[in-house]
């Protein structure tokens, strides 16, 4: 489905909404998707996990609370990386944090870990989204940061994994979608997993 800019908006206004009540009626939903992540993404093990960057996000406002799965993911002994912002209309650069480091505001109010923490390279991404559909298409916010930064790292060779995380009542029939976005390959919610690897196209 060939995306407008109308068409994005008005799905924004509307994705926003059903988030919003989704996270007041499932107070549990962190913790399973915690759960459900850990058992269907396949992860290394044993030393070569400390090798293997997660990138995160700090949850704000309705996103789904990704800080019970960034635990659990910090007992298998992963490392994980939080998003920086460096200006507007670039990719995201990644830092090294471990849960209870200390963070500094960063763009947009957001917290980020410290200018000292060391830059890292994911692995694999764990990205919030607006709304989600079955083919992978993903809804963000408008600002392309993900979308930019999956590109940079395409062009750069890079394979890195991408797994969106919602609450199911974010899945929509159809995202809209242009040359600009990347598909997820895969979605977690708190009731299910979506692999979509196999059949991924740009």
């Amino acid at each position: 489905m060939t995306a407008s800019a109308d068409d994005k908006r008005a799905l924004r206004a509307a994705a926003k909404s059903a988030r919003a009540a989704a996270k007041a009626a499932a107070p549990e939903a962190p913790a399973r998707l915690a759960a459900r992540f850990l058992d269907g993404i396949a992860l290394p093990a044993g030393a070569a996990a400390k090798n293997y960057v997660i990138g995160g996000y700090w949850p704000i406002g309705d996103e789904m609370d990704v800080l019970p799965l960034f635990a659990a993911l910090q007992g298998r002994g992963v490392a994980l990386a939080l998003p920086v912002v460096a200006a507007p209309g670039t990719p995201l650069s990644f830092r090294s944090w471990r849960p209870g480091d200390e963070m500094a505001p960063g763009a947009h109010g957001i917290s980020a870990p410290l200018p000292s923490a060391e830059t890292v390279i994911p692995s694999l991404l764990v990205v919030p989204l607006l709304a989600f559909d079955r083919e992978g298409w993903r809804l963000g916010y408008g600002a392309g940061y993900y979308d930019r930064t999956l590109e940079a790292y395409a062009a750069a060779g890079r394979a890195v994994t991408a797994v969106g995380v919602a609450y199911a009542a974010q899945e929509v029939p159809q995202v809209p979608h242009d040359g600009g976005d990347f598909r997820l390959d895969a979605v977690v919610t708190e009731a299910a997993i979506y692999q979509f690897t196999e059949t991924k196209t740009r």
